[in-house]
């Protein structure tokens, strides 16, 4: 991983695009004497236009002086495709556009092997940030989709604590991944969410094993996630990743 670009905002927040296509947000706070926590934030895909939203969700998280990162996830819009996941992504939209029940095979189809290349990718993207000297740890994940929080929280032993989103499918073997999910989790759910199978994302937070987890549901869909939700998972993690430092 090497730096591409980088420039200070008029906040103070350090910007630094790198290889691999992904950008890391630093506090003004963080130096190799007083080293940062960590979060890493998922988000749908589409980085360059989700940058606007990430550098807000990376300035609040350092109003606690914690660091941030964001990655493009694989196939996304300057990366390789990955053709099984477009073709199940267009069979979800044929099915969806006809009003048929969203089937297990076509979830998993889509989902699983953007999960199987997302999550090394993270991982090595988190073995090059933690050498950073400004970067010391511990590890939160905020974001989705949820399906990569979830493998990421079972396999990744420096990853503390996770806010999740639930907004996206998950196949039902991941719902049994959750069972073996033990950080502190804060998954977020917006009750009307049309998109989204609100009794799938209720079985998937009662399946997780963590015996500290908090569903925070609100009433709108997927886009009206009222400020204070962002307040709260802000709250999580300064209580987590600091009582962790």
């Amino acid at each position: 991983m090497r730096f591409t670009s980088e420039r200070r905002l008029e906040d103070g927040l350090l910007e630094r695009d790198f290889t691999l296509d992904g950008i890391l947000w630093t506090p003004d706070s963080a130096s190799p004497a007083d080293p940062v926590p960590l979060i890493l934030l998922g988000h749908p895909g589409g980085l360059q236009q989700m940058r606007p939203r990430l550098v807000d969700r990376a300035r609040r998280s350092a109003a606690d002086g914690f660091a941030t990162a964001a990655i493009e996830l694989p196939g996304g819009v300057d990366r390789p495709a990955l053709p099984a996941v477009n073709e199940a992504r267009a069979d979800l939209a044929r099915v969806l556009a006809d009003g048929g029940p969203v089937t297990d095979d076509i979830i998993r189809r889509l989902v699983v092997p953007l999960v199987e290349a997302a999550v090394p990718e993270w991982q090595a993207v988190l073995d090059a940030l933690l050498m950073l000297p400004e970067i010391g740890g511990p590890v939160g994940y905020s974001g989705g989709p949820i399906a990569i929080g979830i493998r990421l929280a079972r396999v990744e032993p420096r990853i503390v604590a996770a806010g999740m989103f639930a907004g996206s499918f998950v196949p039902a073997e991941m719902i049994e991944e959750a069972r073996d999910v033990s950080i502190p989790l804060h998954v977020l759910l917006q009750w009307d969410d049309r998109g989204n199978d609100r009794q799938l994302a209720l079985d998937l937070f009662d399946a997780f094993g963590s015996k500290e987890k908090t569903l925070q549901a609100n009433l709108g869909g997927h886009t009206a996630v009222p400020e204070y939700a962002g307040e709260d998972a802000a709250r999580f993690f300064a209580r987590h990743l600091t009582a962790s430092s």
